[in-house]
């Protein structure tokens, strides 16, 4: 496994309890999953954990389960899909979105209120779009999305929580990443994954004594 399924492994231990942290995380995964529109959601990963992971999220956070979808042509990669429009109808008046056409995609704050709700977006967010590079190699962690005017607030909503991404466009997807080793430990840590900030750390080290 590499290290970026590794950290998402890790992120994936944590139990599914509250709803509000339910909602926040499958909220976080739907902006920066595959496809998100008003007819359709397709989460597209490599991922086994975040894949066992994603029914029971959708379940405590909307009430509702994928639909059965075949797996992609590409191997390794597990595909879970909505596209019935009652489910659709549900998942969407759960974020307060409208689901006439394309979804107006931005970040709905008055769900991310308490750092509970925060954290648990972030974790969702990773989980669907982002990765985060061995550090043996370089030190490289970023969140991608198609969705602009998102990727813009969560960006703004991650500098609140003290943290200083950075942009670019790349392909038509906005990336929000960082470079840091200490920023990525310190996120790394804040979402839920400790063992994994620590390897990073450990390889810092071992860098340096070289």
């Amino acid at each position: 496994m590499s290290f970026s399924s590794n950290v998402k492994a890790e992120l994936c231990r944590p139990p599914i309890s509250r709803r509000t942290e339910a909602l926040a995380e499958a909220y976080g995964v739907l902006l920066y999953c595959n496809t998100f529109t008003g007819s359709a959601v397709r989460v597209v990963t490599e991922s086994r954990d975040f894949a066992e992971r994603l029914p029971r999220l959708f379940k405590k956070a909307f009430g509702v389960g994928f639909d059965e979808t075949p797996n992609p042509d590409e191997p390794g990669k597990l595909l879970l899909a909505i596209e019935q429009k009652d489910k659709l109808e549900r998942l969407l008046t759960a974020l307060d979105m409208r689901a006439d056409g394309e979804v107006a995609l931005h970040v709905n704050f008055g769900l991310l209120e308490e750092e509970p709700e925060q954290l648990a977006f972030f974790r969702g967010a990773f989980l669907a779009g982002g990765s985060v590079t061995d550090p043996a190699k370089r030190y490289h962690l970023e969140l991608s999305t198609s969705h602009v005017q998102a990727s813009r607030e969560v960006s703004a909503l991650l500098q609140e929580m003290g943290f200083l991404p950075r942009s670019v466009m790349r392909g038509g997807s906005a990336v929000i990443y960082f470079k840091q080793s200490e920023h990525i430990e310190d996120l790394l840590t804040t979402l839920g994954a400790p063992v994994a900030a620590t390897e990073i750390m450990t390889a810092k080290v071992d860098k340096e004594i070289r």
